[in-house]
């Protein structure tokens, strides 16, 4: 079985579209001409080039092209008959579909060209809301947000390794001094070179099933109950926040049933809730409702988005923070379930947003350690 491959131009005329491949010209030009020299003629090339074409593509799949016979003309052999028919056969049948293919390939390329559209390539951890904003992003602010989700601590080394411009992650809203979250992002996260953005405040929870069966309100009501749990992975800002609050209740992921099961997003481990494979996950009100779940609020959380300082003068980081910034981003943020706005498109100091800094002590014990 012989695979295809696609390859499109960039060009400024109008001609139609066309998915097209340099060896059924060849042919059409052989089959037509009768003879090499003239098909080389037709087309504009050399007899030396389209002679060498012609066997490469013989070596390449394996099957004789033209039969050659001294004195006689050229002529196709079944098998390039039979591609010649392919060719046709699939011009005809998908002839709307490569206009549409064309016409989808133009409007993204359109981007490029227009001076007043911006792209943000953001990688995230999961979050419904960065999904709405992507959809008003459009219309009419012209800026396109480039997301890939991803855990939080992949988004973070996403940005600090140059491959987006933009990482979101989150932290519970108030996180202690020594906690897991300081562990984990303050080895990836630099005052003075990054700068946070303000984004949302949001709930997290038990997700589980309609009328909540096995009354699960804390954590210690999943150990005592034996209630099955799907977790998230490891490096997903949730997985951080749920390994924070076991620590903070003296628990031990031994201590719930289910810790190793992990689904890539919260819509995931809120359709293993729906779909009776666990009994309950730790994850955004929206994702649960979606899902037909009931929703145990649990803890408030920031979601950050985070940048390099020296990105925020970019047009396109500058049209993100005027669209955070606009009242209807902020309504269309508050109207879903368990999103709060808070302080959307400032630029704000890891130090006033995350407690794991402090210069000032730092600054003391220098001196005291250089005082004679």
């Amino acid at each position: 079985m012989h695979r295809l491959q696609f390859h499109y131009t960039l060009s400024r005329d109008s001609s139609p579209a066309q998915v097209r491949n340099p060896l059924i010209d060849l042919l059409q030009a052989l089959s037509a001409q009768g003879s090499i020299s003239a098909a080389a003629r037709g087309l504009g090339l050399s007899y030396r080039h389209v002679w060498g074409e012609l066997k490469r593509w013989e070596a390449e799949l394996g099957n004789e092209l033209v039969v050659w016979e001294k004195g006689q003309s050229a002529r196709l052999t079944p098998f390039g008959s039979k591609l010649m028919w392919a060719e046709r056969q699939a011009q005809a049948r998908l002839a709307g579909q490569i206009e549409a293919l064309r016409g989808d390939l133009e409007r993204a390329f359109a981007v490029a060209f227009d001076p007043q559209a911006h792209v943000v390539t953001l990688y995230a951890s999961h979050d419904d809301a960065l999904a709405a904003l992507r959809e008003q992003a459009l219309e009419p602010h012209r800026l396109h947000l480039d997301i890939r989700f991803c855990g939080s601590v992949d988004a973070i080394r996403g940005l600090n390794e140059g491959r987006c411009v933009m990482a979101g992650f989150h932290t519970l809203q108030h996180p202690q001094a020594g906690s897991r979250a300081e562990r984990i992002y303050k080895p990836l996260l630099q005052p003075g070179l990054h700068k946070i953005i303000g984004f949302a405040q949001r709930t997290q929870g038990f997700m589980v099933a309609p009328g909540n069966p096995l009354a699960l309100y804390t954590l210690r009501d999943l150990q005592q109950r034996r209630a099955r749990f799907v977790n998230r992975a490891l490096g997903t800002g949730t997985r951080v926040v749920l390994e924070e609050l076991l620590s903070q209740d003296g628990l031990a992921p031994s201590d719930i049933v289910g810790f190793d099961h992990t689904e890539p997003s919260h819509t995931a481990a809120a359709l293993c809730v729906a779909s009776g494979a666990a009994d309950v996950s730790l994850g955004i009100e929206v994702a649960a409702r979606a899902q037909g779940l009931d929703f145990v609020p649990l803890v408030q959380e920031n979601y950050h988005l985070v940048c390099l300082k020296s990105a925020l003068d970019d047009p396109a980081v500058r049209a993100l923070r005027t669209l955070l910034q606009s009242a209807a981003w902020q309504q269309t943020l508050a109207d879903i379930a368990g999103y709060t706005p808070s302080r959307c498109g400032e630029v704000l100091s890891l130090r006033a947003m995350l407690p794991w800094w402090s210069f000032a002590r730092k600054k003391k014990e220098h001196l005291a350690a250089h005082t004679p």
